[in-house]
């Protein structure tokens, strides 16, 4: 499964460097196919963080204009998950220092005939338990538990070692048990 999962990562990067070099070159239509490939991971992770899709829709938008105009400053192109993914963090964080107010989990449920309450309501129950976790601990999470980054990339987005977000990721799933553990 690993092997598996790094020959994807391997794939991609190889396909992202490839982009990059053309986007360097001055081709538009790359950098479409680019921000194609990772407009879902970017979305995803901007609405988990911030609980509201108007503002996850504006925090990714704000992400691909400052990828289109700072592309020329990303020096190693097998690092543009990482990049760009540091770039959206630091406009959630942006996002949230302007917005001190709280969020609610989900704005909107998509009610469907096959529903299932018992899964909503667990959803539910760990977003809220996500959301109550410092942001030191919360955005590793998500980075590996919903986004699959790898231990070394999540490290590199947040600017620390690899072994401080092993800690972190192990604290905040602690912090976690105890929260859901008090909800039952």
């Amino acid at each position: 499964m690993k092997k598996l999962i790094s020959l994807k990562i391997i794939k991609q990067r190889k396909k992202s460097n490839e982009l990059i070099e053309k986007i360097k070159k001055g081709d538009k239509k790359a950098f479409e196919i680019l921000i194609n490939d990772y407009k879902e991971y970017l979305y995803s992770t901007a609405y988990i963080h911030l609980k509201n899709e108007h503002d996850a829709k504006d925090v990714y938008q704000e992400t691909i204009y400052q990828a289109i105009i700072g592309i020329d400053k990303l020096k190693h192109p097998e690092y543009f998950k990482t990049w760009i993914t540091r770039i959206l963090l630091n406009n959630i964080n942006l996002l949230h220092r302007k917005n001190y107010k709280t969020k609610d989990v989900l704005n909107e449920i998509e009610i469907k005939d096959d529903i299932s309450y018992d899964l909503i309501e667990e959803k539910l129950d760990l977003y809220n338990a996500i959301e109550q976790l410092d942001i030191k601990y919360k955005t590793p999470i998500i980075l590996q538990y919903f986004q699959d980054m790898p231990i070394k990339d999540i490290s590199k987005v947040l600017e620390c070692n690899e072994n401080t977000v092993k800690t972190n990721i192990r604290r905040g799933k602690e912090m976690l048990y105890k929260i859901l553990k008090e909800d039952k």
